[in-house]
């Protein structure tokens, strides 16, 4: 492993004269302001030299020859880019004089104000998550990086939230900043996304390798015909040469031709063989007792999937896609996800809150939020052997990841808490942390450039902001280069490389009761509520970056128009007078309303508001009313 973001030989330390005359006494690497230390070796001969770090002089009159140093220059660098000179080296004509050694900068603590966000904003995203919590909604956490600084971490909510029959659980502990969270497909970008990136640095790997490469040509050959539903597929062996030809790089692009979300986990997927006759593409249907039977059952399964379409011809997000690329990164590197990322990753940045199976790591379930109330059975609505029915507590909720591949997979598994997620995913600004280099700029560059030119809202795996594509993620304030990803049970993670911003926010929003089983059985209570559609908080935060000081009329502005446009979630058949989720979310985003309007000291425009938000609420009322009475 690279110790250094930069290790370089001066003079001339592109190894070549200088048409320029001035390139080769310089280098520029990335930093934060307020920190940095270099470290300096000279050859014994070398008597003086001069020193710059962004045009400030180092005082190296007393750096010997043939001895080591290291130089803070905290006090001298900036945001993004900085940039070391080294001149006039005594005596002149020597090679390799003098090297220098630059670390990667780390995260550390710091405050809002002195990164220049505006408190207001994170106030008011405080108070929405506790709004949105005293109305029935879960729990949250949030943890926000700018400018190489932790500068607010935060936690609200309990535990558990809801017993299994739906009632309020008043007994769970409260949330802390150290509570893990099951992070869903957020686990794609820093399991997957990261061990590929690392190993395509180190020129481990060839993203145009193909599949077959790593699972041996059963991959294409033990395909089946089809999965059993309602329409034709093309011919076999037409399939079969698709999966042959199959690349790394299509299946991080998500255009592998796998299906969406093919159910491995319970015993009705079926498939036709030639002939037609019925037979089960399922792996052996076993309850997770951690052998490699089932797992190695997974990958054989795998195998005998059917493509639907032509590789490379469209984009459809699937699960499928990152659990191979997590079989094919765990053949490379001779280790399981969880043992080589924790290696690699997690114990370098002394990252001590993010794991796979925490349970069997260290953690109980009173450390981790926990997710649906009767395990994966949708309140009860499906009934599998083995399909767990108690409250999920520290096992990954997602079906494949626990059931077929020992709750580690490339596309579902990890648990973290937001502030070391945030800092994992700071990486994606520089590549490194401290004196580990885990991606070069080009492999970085790579993986976030859009996958195509038509598709600005993908990189090979990353979301991209693109032209406003992701704004219900990234907020309307984000670059296009902004990237990403969102994790099923209410996750999320945003890097701005242009404002040096990331932002990790976690909740458990299907701890609740499914809200109406036979109309959408994935549609739980948690999920109606502003807290749960992630992109909230980058858009509110937004506002009071490099804002002005008064943002309290805007703000409070802005608490209103939610009110308003929180009525228009709630279904035509429900009353304003039910109980529903949705409902909830309104009443939320009026007591949001009131609690700005009693910090504003515009009591006369706060009054202007009231007049509009009731009056828009009792027409909204009213006509729901008179649609239920019409039914």
């Amino acid at each position: 492993m690279k110790e250094w973001q930069a290790k370089v030989v001066f003079p001339d330390w592109k190894g070549q004269p200088d048409d320029t005359l001035a390139m080769n006494c310089m280098y520029s690497f990335f930093g934060y302001h307020g920190q940095g230390t270099v470290y300096i070796q000279t050859k014994p001969e070398v008597t003086a030299f001069r020193m710059y770090i962004n045009g400030k002089r180092i005082d190296t009159a007393s750096l010997r020859g043939g001895e080591c140093f290291s130089v803070d220059v905290s006090g001298m660098t900036k945001d993004g880019e900085n940039t070391v000179q080294i001149s006039n080296i005594i005596p002149s004509g020597l090679t390799e004089a003098v090297t220098v050694f630059i670390p990667y900068p780390v995260i550390l603590p710091g405050s809002p104000r002195e990164e220049g966000i505006n408190e207001l904003t994170l106030e008011m995203i405080s108070d929405l998550i506790e709004c949105d919590i005293d109305n029935g909604f879960t729990s949250a956490q949030l943890a926000v990086i700018r400018n190489g600084r932790l500068v607010w971490e935060k936690a609200w909510g309990k535990i558990n939230t809801y017993l299994p029959d739906g009632s309020r659980d008043h007994s769970s502990p409260a949330v802390t900043t150290d509570t893990l969270y099951d992070l869903a497909s957020v686990t794609k970008m820093f399991s997957v996304n990261y061990a590929l990136q690392k190993l395509v640095t180190e020129e481990a790997v060839d993203l145009d390798s193909r599949i077959t490469d790593y699972l041996g040509d059963r991959f294409a050959g033990d395909t089946i015909a089809s999965l059993g539903h309602e329409g034709d597929l093309p011919d076999l062996v037409k399939i079969r040469n698709w999966k042959k030809k199959l690349t790394l790089r299509d299946l991080l692009r998500h255009q592998g031709g796998f299906p969406a979300d093919p159910n491995y986990s319970a015993p009705y997927l079926h498939t036709r063989d030639q002939t037609g006759a019925s037979g089960r593409i399922n792996p052996l249907y076993t309850e997770n007792n951690g052998d490699e039977t089932t797992r190695n059952a997974m990958i054989e399964a795998i195998c005998k999937t059917p493509l639907e379409y032509e590789p490379g011809t469209q984009t459809v997000y699937s699960d499928v896609d990152y659990m191979l690329l997590g079989l094919v990164t765990e053949q490379i590197t001779g280790e399981d996800l969880n043992t080589w990322l924790r290696k690699n990753f997690w114990e370098p940045m002394d990252l001590r809150h993010i794991t796979y199976n925490p349970l069997k790591e260290g953690f109980d379930e009173s450390d981790c939020a926990a997710t649906e109330l009767n395990g994966n059975t949708r309140d009860g609505l499906l009934k599998f052997p083995f399909y767990r029915t108690y409250t999920l507590r520290g096992e990954v909720h997602d079906e494949k990841a626990y059931y077929n591949m020992q709750g580690v997979s490339g596309h579902a598994g990890m648990f973290a808490n937001a502030s070391d997620l945030a800092k994992l995913a700071s990486v994606m600004l520089c590549g490194g942390y401290g004196k580990h280099r885990f991606f070069s700029r080009n492999v970085m560059d790579q993986f976030t450039a859009p996958k195509k030119e038509n598709a600005g809202n993908w990189g090979l795996g990353w979301w991209r902001q693109g032209d406003n594509q992701r704004v219900w993620y990234f907020g309307t304030q984000a670059g296009s280069g902004t990237i990403g990803h969102q994790g099923w049970t209410g996750t999320m993670v945003m890097i701005d490389p242009v404002r040096n911003l990331v932002i990790a926010y976690l909740t458990n929003r299907i701890n609740s009761p499914v809200t109406d089983a036979k109309e959408n059985a994935d549609m739980f209570d948690g999920n109606w509520y502003t807290s749960s559609t992630l992109g909230f908080v980058p858009q509110i935060l937004s506002l009071g970056i490099d804002a002005g000081p008064d943002l309290a009329g805007q703000l409070l502005d802005l608490s209103a128009d939610m009110v308003i446009e929180s009525m228009k979630r709630v279904p035509e058949k429900i009353r304003f007078s039910e109980e529903h989720p949705s409902v909830k979310n309104v009443r939320s985003k009026m007591q949001l309303f009131e609690r700005m309007g009693q910090k504003s000291d515009d009591k006369e425009h706060v009054r202007y508001l009231r007049r509009i938000v009731k009056e828009a609420v009792d027409q909204v009322s009213a006509d729901h009313e008179k649609g239920k009475e019409n039914e």
